[in-house]
Parts: C-alpha cells; structure tokens; sequence
C-alpha cells in the first residue's frame, strides 16, 4: 500500500486527507519515483480552494494535490533507459506530488547533483524555472537597475540571485524581518506597499523590473518609464492597464532547472526553508503557506 494527500471536496486546508492505496505501476516511458520530499507552491492551495485555478489546472474532488517533488526511482517503465533504479531525481506532477509513489515520463526527470538535499531539490520544479523565465527575459547587464517585487518569496529568492548574478543593480520588496537576508543576497531591500515608488526613488531608477507577487511592482516601474517589454510578471493576468510580458515556468530556457540545481548544490546559490513539515501535517503545512511572508520555501516530508 502507498500514502497520497488528497481532497474530496473543495475548501481550505483542512480538506486534505492523507489515504492509503494501491501502489502504482509505471508504464512505458514511464519511472517510478520513492518520494522523499515535496515542495508546496501558492498555486497548489489555489487549485484546492476551487475557482479558476481549478478551473485553469483541472483540479476537482478526488484528486490529490501539489506539483514538486524529489526521491528515488525504484522501478523502471519499458523502455526507459536513460535511469537505473536507485537514480536520484526530482521534477514536477500536476495533482500527484504529495505521495508515497508517482509516476512521470522519463523525459520529464531531471537529475539530482551530488550536494543537493532531497528538500532543497523538490522546491524546484515551479519555483525554479519560473525564477529562471523571469529574469533571462529582461537580458538584464550591469549597466541596468532591476526592480524585483516579492523578492524574499520561493520564487523572488532564486529570481534575485540571478539578477544580482549578470552585474545588474537589484531592488528588491519584501518585509522587514527579510531585508538584511535580501543585503546577503546582494539585492538592496525597500518595504512594499503604499509608497513604494518613492522609497524605490531613493535608491535609484528602474530600467527593468520583475513582479513576482501580484501588480504592485507592474505600476511602480510604470511609472518610472520601464517599457512593457523590460516588466515581467507571473500573477498580475488581471492588472488592468496591461504593459507588462507575462511569464511563467513555461518561458524557460533549455537547462534553467539543471543550472540552478548545480548551484544550489555547489553554494552558488542559497534556496531557504521556511519549513519542513511530515506528510502527516500537511495541512499546517499549507496553512503557513497561505499566511504569506515566507522566506524561500514549505516542504512536506515522506518517510
């Protein structure tokens, strides 16, 4: 028998049922992966809740729930040839991350480098490449100064430092408890909210900005002059006035995931953990998550 969280019913955390099953057997192309840990995006409590993004994502009553995972393959689809049972990898299943056991096409995987925790590993998939897509699109240089907004959250953390990495000059938003964390990052922190744009003004002028929770930062560059083609924004679809690229995970480049793996595992990088729960308290795990003001990543463990 497996463990998987699901729900049988649309609402908030307290929906989610950790439930025993059958274990799964892959297909061709398909592996089966051991998962030791899942990372928890703001998407995945979105598609629970109900409304458009279960609507947009396909969640309903009976599925399970997440995105990130990484573990272990332990037993090969026919076919696969590129993995050996035992490989260490993580990736990404829409509705099936929060178990025992997935299964996921073998082209999907990515391998997980030697010095890269199970943990730091499973909060990649959507918050790596979305980081990735968001910064490469702006083909930043040193000579520019990036306004990134939630810059302290899963996706910010990793999207600043690869900001902070092509010389730009880079402020980021975030609460105070994270500004000295965002100095270490080689970001300069501001406050968000109700006069942002000055505070940004003191510290210098936008050329690019990258808006990584909700619009704020989309009307602050505006204002500065930052054209549509240098904002880029992954939750701003209903911002009114438009001016700004949409991005997502999907924009990334080739190699996006594999690079920032490597330098997480080599110390380039840093990825925080605001907290690791055991499956079984998925719920609160969720539950912080929606609170907001998290610093890096939540992580569900799996024995």
């Amino acid at each position: 028998m497996t463990r998987a969280v699901r729900y049988e019913e649309f609402g908030g955390p307290e929906v989610l049922q950790l439930v025993a099953g059958e274990v799964p057997q892959p297909g061709p192309g398909e592996v089966r992966v051991r998962v030791a840990a899942a990372g928890l995006n703001p998407v995945d409590f979105k598609i629970f809740h109900g409304g458009p993004a279960a609507e947009a994502f396909g969640g309903a009553p009976g599925s399970g729930v997440g995105n990130d995972f990484a573990g272990e393959i332990d037993e090969l689809g026919e076919g696969v040839t590129d993995f050996a049972v035992g490989d260490r990898v993580f990736g990404g299943k829409r509705h099936e991350a929060v178990a025992d056991f997935v299964l996921v096409l073998a082209s999907g995987l990515h391998r997980t480098p030697d010095g890269l925790s199970d943990e730091l590993a499973a909060t990649l998939d959507i918050a790596g490449r979305t980081a990735a897509a968001a910064i490469d699109q702006l083909k930043l240089t040193p000579e520019d100064t990036v306004l990134i907004g939630g810059a302290a959250g899963g996706v910010g953390v990793l999207a600043t430092q690869l900001a902070v990495a092509t010389g730009a000059t880079v402020i980021g938003t975030a609460s105070e408890r994270n500004h000295e964390f965002l100095r270490e990052l080689g970001a300069l922190p501001v406050t968000y909210g109700a006069g942002l744009a000055e505070r940004v003004a003191e510290i210098g002028t936008p050329t690019a900005a990258a808006d990584l929770n909700g619009a704020e930062v989309i009307t602050v560059a505006q204002g500065f002059g930052v054209p549509a083609e240098r904002i880029t924004a992954i939750a701003a679809h209903g911002h009114p006035d438009g001016g700004f690229t949409a991005t997502g995970g999907g924009d990334a480049g080739p190699g996006a995931l594999e690079r920032i793996a490597a330098g997480l595992a080599d110390g380039s990088l840093v990825l925080p953990l605001e907290a690791t729960f055991p499956v079984e308290q998925v719920a609160d795990a969720y539950r912080l998550l929606e609170e907001g003001h998290v610093r890096g990543k939540v992580v569900v463990t799996l024995d």
